[in-house]
């Protein structure tokens, strides 16, 4: 059990172990829009690798496993250009969006949930990709997992 401070009304509580919790329970407040920019600016140089290790840094802990899941529909008219590009041959560029955005969101849940965890980065990270159809719709759906870990502090 640690003593935290809640990002919504300042005041100290007690943790008993959930360390994804931001806001005290007597307020229950949304985290607070300065806490919450910082945040996510933290989160977009967050360090992620799919080796096993970081090459400039020395692995201390591994706090476990983190995931994230995404499904995205490709919406009617991009099966339609993606059926003309099967026939013509080509890149399709609505469906290489597709993918982008969907790796992209789910990277990014994948970083919240291991900076929740307390983490310095991520390793190991897997990306597997599939794709749910039927009555003439596309859905694709990906997976991200990876090891949350902390980083051991830097001596000079």
């Amino acid at each position: 059990m640690t003593k935290k401070t809640c990002e919504a009304c300042e005041n100290t509580f007690e943790d008993f172990g959930h360390d994804h919790l931001k806001v005290c329970m007597n307020c229950n407040k949304p985290e607070a829009e300065e806490a919450r920019e910082k945040r996510l600016s933290k989160l977009k140089n967050f360090p992620v690798t799919t080796s096993f290790q970081f090459s400039n840094r020395e692995i201390d802990i591994e706090l476990g496993i983190v995931t994230a899941q995404c499904v995205f529909g490709m919406n009617v008219f991009r099966d339609i250009f993606a059926s003309v590009r099967d026939i013509t041959g080509g890149r399709s560029e609505a469906s290489e969006k597709v993918l982008r955005d969907l790796r992209d969101t789910c990277l990014a849940e994948l970083n919240e949930e291991a900076d929740a965890l307390g983490a310095d980065g991520i390793i190991s990270v897997s990306l597997n990709y599939q794709e749910i159809s039927g009555k003439d719709k596309g859905m694709l759906f990906l997976v991200a997992s990876g090891t949350a870990v902390k980083f051991k502090e830097e001596t000079e």
